[in-house]
């Protein structure tokens, strides 16, 4: 695990939606929607913990937040390995004295794959990658936050994946299923301590998992005629966390343009005379 810091007076100000002497933690925060997250949280305020395992990725976005003027630290860690995990929140802990927001951002996919010719080590990856990371990131930022009394917000980006079946995939929306679950429990379980836990799930935001560019031809099908950008996801992010949500947990949020209702419809966007 490698850190990179940076101060500065914040890039938000206090009013509707503000973050002001908030800390977060945002996973997978080195390109695509974690990136946007990141960028989100610190102009309404947000001192933002951007952590990655490709700590270049990391250390160029924390670069961005600093270049904003806001206070940051660039962190390289495996979120599906716990000992790493339980270091990661400790250093932010130390750096920030809190955590206040833990946005968890990871995922993995077995596009190409099904059920069967999906070899068992690779199901494992995707599901250790994408189900368990958010789970011992969530385990340990929920007991720093209970130990130091702070009502905090935990954030799991899901798919609309999560809601179909995948005729290229199995594990992946299998993992993103689980989210749905595992969102549900944490906020039963955590909601005695003021901690509130929310699930966003776009379509085919950005890039596609584990890929830098997006293909001219890729298709999006859904009821509003645009695609989802990272900025969609990361706003409706921002909303959860912020006290504008304070009544909002254990909620599964869809940021699709529609994508979900779409599916049964045979061209939902011509069908109404759009273009």
């Amino acid at each position: 695990m490698s850190a990179e810091q940076s101060q500065g007076s914040g890039g938000g100000s206090a009013g509707v939606g503000s973050l002001e002497g908030k800390v977060a933690v945002v996973t997978g925060a080195g390109r695509n929607i974690g990136r946007a997250i990141a960028l989100a949280l610190v102009e309404v305020g947000a001192r933002v913990a951007v952590v990655d395992l490709d700590a270049a990725a990391a250390w160029r976005v924390q670069t961005e937040l600093a270049l904003r003027g806001a206070e940051s630290l660039a962190i390289a860690c495996d979120v599906s390995e716990e000992a790493a995990v339980e270091s990661m929140v400790a250093e932010v802990v130390a750096r920030f004295g809190r955590v206040d927001i833990l946005v968890n951002n990871v995922a993995a996919t077995d596009r190409g794959h099904t059920v069967v010719d999906l070899p068992v080590e690779e199901w494992r990856r995707i599901i250790d990658v994408t189900v368990t990371s958010a789970f011992v990131c969530s385990k340990h930022a929920a007991r720093a936050m209970i130990r130091d009394g702070v009502r905090g917000c935990i954030v799991n980006l899901g798919s609309t994946s999560g809601y179909l079946g995948r005729v290229n995939a199995t594990a992946y929306p299998t993992a993103k299923s689980a989210l749905i679950g595992l969102t549900r429990s944490m906020a039963v379980q955590l909601g005695q301590f003021g901690i509130r836990v929310n699930l966003v799930a776009p379509n085919k935001a950005g890039s596609p998992v584990g890929e830098r560019d997006v293909a001219e031809d890729r298709r999006v099908r859904n009821l509003l005629g645009r695609p989802t950008s990272p900025e969609d996801v990361a706003r409706a992010v921002r909303f959860l966390v912020s006290d504008e949500a304070a009544l909002v947990t254990g909620v599964d949020l869809l940021v699709d343009a529609g994508a979900v209702l779409a599916g049964d419809l045979p061209d939902p966007v011509n069908a109404l005379g759009a273009r």
